[in-house]
């Protein structure tokens, strides 16, 4: 017998001798929810989510599908990487100019493996503009959720606008629920009691976004 039946058991032996007119009930709580805060533009929503992307100290950059290879190639070698992981599904060409070796993502590698890895690239399921979140959920361009984890430099690319929402409840609606999905909202970050803020503890320390036209 699982937790849970244990614990449905006891509550119905608790409400054995309860008559149901006596008996508590849920009643629905209405959720009139925004779904997103005014009005704006596609133009004006994605000019949002740079700006709330580099709030939380994200880099930012922009790129038509031409220039998106050259761009990570000089990304990762400003970065210094040697090694770069890479998604079972992450287009090719986006790694078409990099001078990396390629990681290709394996259910093998260990996580002391990849954290000799420099870079990872992936794409994304949904960016959210309002609070400069970018959501993986473990497609092929995303690979598992460690690897966004462990390197200590992200490039994530994000299909704009076609991936690009307001807020929060449009992200949600796109998701499917029975996927794992991870949030991320800048570099990994945490503070001490003393508000001393220390990057790349529980993720990468630098997380840079391509908004790709």
């Amino acid at each position: 017998m699982s937790s849970r039946e244990r614990i449905l058991g006891r509550v119905r032996r608790a409400l054995a001798d309860v008559t149901p007119d006596d008996r508590p009930y849920a009643e629905a709580v209405p959720r009139e929810y925004l779904r997103e805060h005014g009005e704006r533009s596609v133009a004006q929503t994605v000019e949002l989510l740079a700006e709330n992307l580099a709030d939380y100290r994200a880099v930012v950059h922009r790129a038509d599908a031409a220039e998106l290879p050259l761009l990570i190639t000089r990304l990762l070698a400003e970065r210094g990487s040697r090694e770069v992981l890479v998604p079972a599904g992450l287009p090719p060409q986006w790694l078409a100019a990099a001078g990396p070796v390629r990681v290709h993502d394996r259910a093998a590698d260990t996580a002391q493996r990849l954290d000799r890895v420099d870079s990872v690239v992936t794409g994304c399921a949904v960016a959210i503009a309002e609070t400069g979140t970018i959501v993986l959920d473990g497609s092929p361009d995303q690979g598992r959720r460690r690897i966004s984890l462990v390197p200590d430099h992200h490039i994530c690319v994000v299909r704009v606008p076609d991936q690009v929402v307001s807020s929060v409840p449009q992200a949600l609606e796109r998701l499917d629920p029975a996927r794992p999905s991870t949030w991320i909202s800048g570099p990994s970050a945490t503070s001490d009691i003393e508000l001393d803020r220390v990057e790349g503890v529980h993720g990468p320390r630098t997380l840079e976004v391509i908004l790709l036209g």
